[in-house]
């Protein structure tokens, strides 16, 4: 299979890296991200430093060069990008089957990735790769399984197909809305443990808080239509554990520094990436009002970000609140 892999960031150069084993790759990065510079180098050292590509890795600095050549197109560019991204997509090659790896919902319009599909229209078979997965492992080759998530089962089943590998193993099935759902809360509710653990409120604490993240992205993802299965798989409980629990998550971090009072601005100035449960969070509290889905450790990590209350006074109003049937 021939790959257009849109978006040289460090998912999607470690996404390169790992299809490139198997398939024809091409990366396409932006002027801005240096496309030159890695084509000389052979490897990413602005995102993803240290890690060599392969020799069927192409770095392509013309989008529809790129695309001219590809059997599916791999939209890697982070949430606030991908509408840009998808409309160049459609504008150059509106056949070409595609996957999102982008997660949250859209500032402003509060859309799934999949609404922003449907918004810029088009008939290409498409889905979203998703799960519990980090770049730096994926470009080292340590064994990672996710999901592929699309309503056309035969593109999903053919896809993943085609995409599995001994290493990054992929899975796939049909609820796109409860894939996307999962991968958007999560973000939410690492910044949630982040600070819990950055507080020292210790293991029990954190058990206790992903355990109830958990329900509070079930709930909204039945809202939305999702099934309830999905969230105990590796869109769903898969992907919250790693993202809470793990040091290289973005999100995570975000809440470590909030909870050592450094501010906002200045801890997303430090990680250099984007960590994309800051802007879902607003957007998902936002969702969860309108359709009445009661989400207070969503609530309590917006009100956070937004400068109303404190770390640890969020944590106070979340352990005063009135025990519940579980």
């Amino acid at each position: 299979m021939r790959i257009a892999v849109l978006g040289a960031g460090a998912w999607g150069s470690a996404l390169a890296i790992a299809f490139a084993g198997r398939h024809a790759v091409s990366l396409w990065a932006r002027a801005e991200d240096c496309p030159n510079e890695m084509a000389q180098a052979r490897e990413n050292r602005r995102f993803l430093p240290g890690f060599p590509f392969p020799a069927s890795l192409q770095v392509e600095p013309d989008l529809s060069a790129a695309l001219a050549r590809a059997d599916l197109a791999i939209l890697a560019a982070p949430l606030a990008g991908f509408r840009g991204l998808l409309e160049q997509l459609r504008e150059r090659a509106p056949k070409l089957p595609f996957l999102w790896v982008c997660k949250g919902l859209e500032s402003g319009s509060g859309l799934l990735p999949h609404q922003i599909v449907a918004a810029v229209g088009g008939t290409a078979p498409c889905g979203v790769l998703t799960g519990p997965s980090f770049a730096l492992e994926v470009a080292r080759g340590l064994p990672t399984a996710v999901a592929l998530a699309s309503r056309d089962a035969a593109f999903a089943a053919d896809t993943a197909k085609a995409l599995h590998g001994r290493n990054l193993r992929i899975y796939a099935h049909e609820d796109l809305i409860g894939a996307e759902v999962g991968g958007a809360v999560k973000n939410v509710l690492a910044i949630a443990t982040g600070i819990c653990d950055g507080l020292g409120l210790g293991l029990n604490a954190r058990a206790a808080l992903i355990t109830r993240g958990l329900s509070e992205i079930t709930r909204l993802g039945e809202a939305l239509g999702a099934r309830r299965e999905t969230f105990m798989g590796l869109a769903g409980v898969g992907d919250l554990i790693l993202t809470c629990t793990g040091d290289l998550s973005r999100n995570r971090q975000v809440g470590l520094r909030l909870a050592e009072g450094l501010a906002l601005d200045e801890i997303v100035r430090q990680l250099g990436h984007v960590a994309e449960g800051v802007p879902a969070a607003r957007e998902v509290a936002h969702r969860a009002a309108e359709l009445g889905i009661d989400m207070p450790i969503t609530r309590a990590v917006t009100a956070v970000l937004d400068g109303r209350i404190a770390p640890r006074a969020a944590v106070e109003q979340l352990m005063a609140r009135d025990a519940k049937h579980e």
